[in-house]
């Protein structure tokens, strides 16, 4: 089970200086990762992109435990974009192998660790195979509770928006003036989880490339010039550091904190 940090984190190492750094007590609800840079890690190397894709695998299973032992409640990774489709079929294929490989061989993590997989995004488009290991994992981990893991696959917020607003009419209920905040909130892909605290984006990208737009509103900024297969404990720890030291307002003059 990932219930601390405690035989995790290598003694005299960086980790453990920012760990004794971090305040327990001020951790973001909600972590939201988009995770970049796989490609070029490949190419740096002379390798196939698709190897960027499964070196990527690892630094996953990583942050999930860093996650996960830290205390964080939910960990959103932005996995596919439903703008990633222009890519060259073939890459696009494998990472779909890769991704479905990862849930044949990850599904006991979940168990045994009681985490629970929430894929956002639309279905409609993914390999038959891969839908049949989501709705399977989805299944088997919704009754877990001690961290959700939000996998963005075919996600677009644009697209999650729409499909919000498009699911309200269809339900009929209430009359435009009755549509608010709530309404919408309640029919996007997370409804039901707490919107992102902090956002971070590897490989140095200065955007949210139509990321849960809506749900990061109010979310801190963090990024780094790390690619993600390179992307370690560490570096999740010291953007954990670096949120504390924000001052949220939300809008007002007086910190939340």
């Amino acid at each position: 089970m990932f219930k601390d940090l405690k035989g995790f984190i290598e003694p005299g190492s960086r980790a453990e200086s920012l760990v004794r750094e971090l305040d327990r007590k001020n951790l973001p609800a909600h972590v939201a990762i988009i995770m970049d840079g796989n490609g070029r890690w490949a190419q740096a190397r002379g390798l196939p992109r698709i190897e960027g894709h499964r070196a990527a695998i690892k630094t996953v299973r990583e942050i999930v435990e860093t996650a996960a032992r830290t205390g964080i409640e939910v960990l959103s990774l932005f996995a596919f974009s439903s703008e990633n489709w222009k890519r060259p079929r073939r890459e696009v294929s494998a990472l779909f192998r890769v991704l479905e490989q990862y849930l044949k061989k990850e599904d006991h993590i979940l168990v045994e660790n009681d985490l629970r997989l929430k894929v956002l995004g639309r279905r409609e488009g993914l390999p038959a195979s891969l839908l049949r290991e989501i709705d399977r994992v989805e299944k088997m981990s919704e009754l877990h509770r001690h961290m959700v893991i939000g996998l963005a696959l075919n996600y677009g917020s644009r697209d999650e928006i729409v499909d919000a607003i498009r699911s309200i009419l269809r339900e009929g209920r209430l009359l435009p003036d009755e549509v608010d905040e709530k309404a919408v909130a309640g029919h996007l892909y997370t409804a039901g989880l707490p919107d992102p605290d902090l956002l971070i984006r590897t490989s140095g990208e200065l955007r949210v490339s139509n990321f849960l737009l809506w749900q990061i509103a109010y979310a801190e900024i963090w990024t780094t010039p790390i690619l993600w297969p390179d992307f370690r404990k560490e570096d999740f720890f010291q953007a954990l550091l670096d949120f504390q030291k924000r001052d949220r307002r939300f809008g007002d003059i007086r910190s939340s904190q």
